[in-house]
C-alpha cells in the first residue's frame, strides 16, 4: 500500500494514489503540515464548539538546546500542522466574524545555520493558509483583542498540574490576567479533545499505514528471535525496519521485556539478554506522519511455548477476541471491557490462579478495609485506549460511550504472574487462605507475562484491524519463531 505523505522509495510510490482514493476524502499531500483544507476544517469546528471569544493555542517552546529532541504540542499541531517551536494560534470570533492568526518566529539566517530553515512570517499564508504574524507581537495583539472585549479567552497549552512548577505558558497567562482582571479565562483543550476523538479519513489512513509498518517490524523480530539475543537488538530490528519504510521512528518508548521483565507493564530498559525457554513481551510501534500505532505481541524465545505459557497465552488471546466481537458501529464501548474481563475471570479460575470468577481479596489497609477483584492480581490495566497523534489519544467513545465511524483504538488484555506477587499481597487471614489455595497454580505459572494488542479503525465500510499482518494465533506465532534464522551478531559489553 502506498503511503500518503512521507517520501518513500520509488518502487513503493507507484501504487499509492489508487489505493488511497478508496479512503481519503481530502487531497493526498506531501506533509502533515500541508493538509491545509483539513486543518482549516478542524479550526472551523472549534469555532463552532466555542462560540464568541478569543482562543489562544500555544505551540511547544524551543528546546533548551537545539540538538535535543523536540515535539510539537498536540492540540496546536492538530489545528495547524505547523512543525516549528515558539509559535501560537489565535482565533477570534465576534458577531459572526472570524479571524485566524498564526504567530511564528521570524526568519533568522544566522540561527538557521543551526536549526535548519524556518518558514518565517511571510511563508505562513502560503503554507498554512492563515495570516502570519511575528511571535514577538503576540502579547500586544492579545492586549488589544482583550481590551476590545467580546467573549472569554479560551486557552490551550502546557500548563502546570499537580503542584508541578509553573511553565512559560502559565507565566504568560498570569501576565494577561493581571493586565485584564475582568476577562474570563476558560479551557479550550476539552473542546479540542472532543474533536480529536473522531478521526477523519485522512487520519485513519495514516494510522492504517503506521500499523502496517509496525507489523512488519514485529515480523522481523519474530523471524530472528533466539536465545542470547539482547532485548535491545529486538528493539533495533523493529525500529530499523520502520525507518526503512518511511516512519519517523517509534511512536513511544519501545517495550521489549523478556523473562521476568515480561511482567512489568511499561518496562523499557531493554538491556537484558534473553534466555532459552522464556517469552518476550514486545509492545512497540511506529509513528507515521505524526500518527502512532500501538501493537504488542508475546513470543517464545526458543520457538515454542511451554505448556504453561501456552495456557496463559491462549487465555489472553481468547479475552482479546471476546472484546473484538463487541466492536461494531453504534455498539457500547463498555461491552468490550465486560467481555474481556468475563473471559479472563473464568479462565484464571480454571487455571487455579484465582479462587472463582467473582472472588475478591483484601486490598485495603488496616485503616481503610477494601475488597478488590482477584482478577486485578494479574490484570491491572485497562483494556485499551484511543490512538492518533498521541499513542494514548482521545477517542469519541470516551465521551459518548459508543463506538462510531472515526473511532481508532486498541484492545490489549494481558495476564502478568509476577514472581513476587505472594509477597506483596496484604497479609490478612482472608488473603492467607487465598494464597494457600492458589499456591500450586501460582508455582506453575509464576514469572509468565503475556499481552496481545491490536489496533482497530472504524470506517464507513466497517471495522478494520490493520495490525493483522503480524500473527497472533499460537501455531502461526510458533511457525515464525521456530523457522531457520541467521546467527546473531556479537554483543559488546562494558568490561
Amino acid at each position: 500500500m502506498q503511503r500518503p505523505t512521507r517520501p518513500r522509495p520509488t518502487i513503493l510510490l507507484q501504487s499509492l494514489v489508487a489505493v488511497l482514493a478508496l479512503f481519503l476524502t481530502t487531497p493526498v499531500v506531501a506533509a502533515l503540515g500541508a493538509q491545509r483544507p483539513e486543518h482549516a476544517e478542524r479550526r472551523a469546528r472549534l469555532f463552532g464548539a466555542l462560540g464568541d471569544g478569543v482562543t489562544l493555542v500555544f505551540g511547544a517552546g524551543e528546546p533548551s538546546k537545539d540538538y535535543l529532541p523536540w515535539q510539537q504540542a498536540r492540540p496546536f499541531l492538530y489545528l495547524t500542522g505547523f512543525q516549528e517551536p515558539n509559535a501560537a494560534l489565535v482565533m477570534v470570533e465576534r458577531g459572526g466574524m472570524r479571524q485566524e492568526l498564526l504567530f511564528v518566529a521570524e526568519k533568522d539566517p544566522a540561527q538557521e545555520v543551526w536549526t535548519g530553515n524556518r518558514l518565517g512570517v511571510a511563508g505562513v499564508r502560503e503554507e498554512i493558509g492563515v495570516e502570519g504574524r511575528d511571535i514577538k507581537t503576540l502579547r500586544a495583539v492579545l492586549d488589544q483583542l482583550l481590551k476590545d472585549g467580546g467573549g472569554p479567552l479560551y486557552v490551550a497549552g502546557e500548563f502546570a498540574t499537580g503542584g508541578k512548577p509553573r511553565t512559560e505558558h502559565d507565566q504568560f497567562l498570569d501576565s494577561l490576567r493581571a493586565a485584564h482582571p475582568t476577562i474570563k479565562v476558560e479551557d479550550a483543550d476539552a473542546a479540542i479533545v472532543l474533536l480529536r476523538g473522531t478521526k477523519s479519513a485522512s487520519e485513519l489512513a495514516r494510522l492504517r499505514i503506521a500499523a502496517e509498518i509496525s507489523a512488519n517490524g514485529h515480523l522481523a523480530v519474530m523471524r530472528a528471535v533466539q536465545p542470547g539475543m539482547g532485548e535491545f537488538q529486538a528493539q533495533a530490528m523493529a525500529e530499523g525496519a520502520w525507518m526503512m519504510e518511511g516512519a519517523e521512528g517509534p511512536g513511544y518508548s519501545s517495550i521489549v521485556g523478556s523473562g521476568p521483565n515480561a511482567t512489568a507493564l511499561h518496562y523499557n530498559r531493554n538491556d537484558r539478554i534473553v534466555q532459552a525457554g522464556e517469552v518476550i513481551v514486545m509492545d512497540m510501534a511506529a509513528s507515521f506522519d505524526g500518527y502512532s500505532a500501538d501493537i504488542t505481541r508475546t513470543v517464545p524465545v526458543s520457538g515454542r511455548f511451554s505448556p504453561a505459557q501456552r495456557e496463559v497465552y491462549q487465555l489472553v488471546l481468547d479475552a482479546q477476541k471476546a472484546a473484538e466481537r463487541q466492536v461494531r458501529v453504534g455498539g457500547p464501548s463498555k461491552a468490550m471491557t465486560d467481555s474481556a474481563n468475563a473471559t479472563l475471570r473464568a479462565g484464571l479460575a480454571k487455571l487455579g490462579l484465582i479462587e472463582a470468577p467473582d472472588a475478591t481479596y483484601d486490598c485495603g489497609t488496616a485503616a481503610r478495609a477494601r475488597q478488590c477483584s482477584q482478577l486485578q492480581l494479574y490484570y491491572m490495566h485497562g483494556l485499551g485506549h484511543g490512538i492518533g497523534l498521541d499513542v494514548h489519544d482521545p477517542d469519541q467513545y470516551y465521551a459518548t460511550g459508543v463506538i462510531d465511524v472515526g473511532s481508532a483504538f486498541t484492545i490489549e488484555p494481558g495476564v502478568y504472574v509476577r514472581a513476587n506477587l505472594m509477597e506483596i499481597i496484604p497479609d490478612t487471614p482472608k488473603n492467607q487462605a487465598m494464597k494457600q489455595r492458589i499456591a500450586p497454580a501460582f508455582a506453575k505459572y509464576s514469572g509468565i507475562g503475556v499481552r496481545i494488542e491490536d489496533d482497530y479503525l472504524v470506517t464507513p465500510a466497517g471495522v478494520e484491524r490493520p495490525s493483522s499482518a503480524v500473527p497472533r494465533e499460537i501455531d502461526e506465532v510458533e511457525r515464525e519463531t521456530s523457522s531457520a534464522r541467521p546467527p546473531l551478531s556479537a554483543i559488546r559489553r562494558a568490561p
